[in-house]
């Protein structure tokens, strides 16, 4: 029969034996991956006017984003990005464009994440183009406003030229030359003035597209009672990470 020590040492290897064969728990982890689109509204305008390279732009996650079946970005958690190249639209040619990237995401928890991000759309009524690859938005043309310019000095100096032309008993030399001098006007008012700004105003709605995978664990997802700002005209379909 065993003495009481060796009872207790044994019982005592036992436990510890217990301790180290037990599983370990792994907390749940919620993956938002790289290629994942998460809808943004603008809280500051930006455009290639006033903006300058090392601008900040901030933005609010317009729509929750799931992740295995739990919401993990919700409506109003914030995003901050940088502008990083600004190039002003030229006087003869050359259109406006700016750079965007994201690099930061807080939750309503405060949260946060760095990461990498560009724009990869946005909204429809907002004016230029997007290079979805690269995240570059570009400023519209203004072809038609340049010819309405010309049609209009054209028109107007036609018209002086008419009344100088009958007054001097020529109202067909007056009107042809008249009409010259108001195309040449014309043409040196587009010549001398740059043509429309890339801009993106506050409140216009952008689609980032992340460059990097994001994870978090449960405990970074308690956000108690907060509840997210309400959307008007009703809330789409909730964007779902593909697993």
């Amino acid at each position: 029969m065993l003495s009481r020590p060796i009872l207790i040492l044994a019982v005592g290897l036992g436990v510890l034996a217990a301790q180290e064969t037990a599983p370990v728990t792994a907390s749940a982890s919620y993956p938002v991956i790289t290629g994942t689109v998460v809808p943004l509204s603008l809280i500051n305008s930006i455009s290639t006017k006033h903006s300058v390279p090392g601008d900040r732009v901030y933005l609010e996650t317009a729509f929750p984003i799931l992740s295995n079946g739990r919401i993990v970005i919700p409506v109003g958690s914030y995003v901050a990005g940088t502008v990083t190249q600004i190039k002003k639209p030229g006087r003869v040619k050359g259109r406006g464009e700016m750079y965007v990237r994201f690099d930061s995401l807080t939750l309503p928890n405060g949260v946060t994440r760095n990461f990498l991000g560009r724009i990869g759309g946005m909204d429809g009524n907002t004016p230029g183009t997007l290079d979805r690859a690269e995240g570059k938005v570009t400023a519209d043309g203004n072809r038609s406003g340049d010819l309405r310019t010309v049609a209009e000095t054209t028109a107007n100096g036609a018209g002086v030229g008419g009344i100088i032309g009958s007054a001097a008993g020529h109202p067909g030399l007056g009107v042809g030359a008249g009409a010259a001098a108001g195309a040449a006007a014309g043409l040196i008012a587009v010549l001398v003035s740059r043509g429309p700004d890339a801009v993106l105003a506050r409140g216009t709605t952008v689609e980032m597209v992340l460059d990097r995978e994001i994870s978090f664990s449960d405990t970074e997802l308690n956000f108690g009672n907060y509840q997210p700002p309400r959307a008007s005209g009703g809330a789409p379909p909730i964007p779902h990470i593909p697993q």
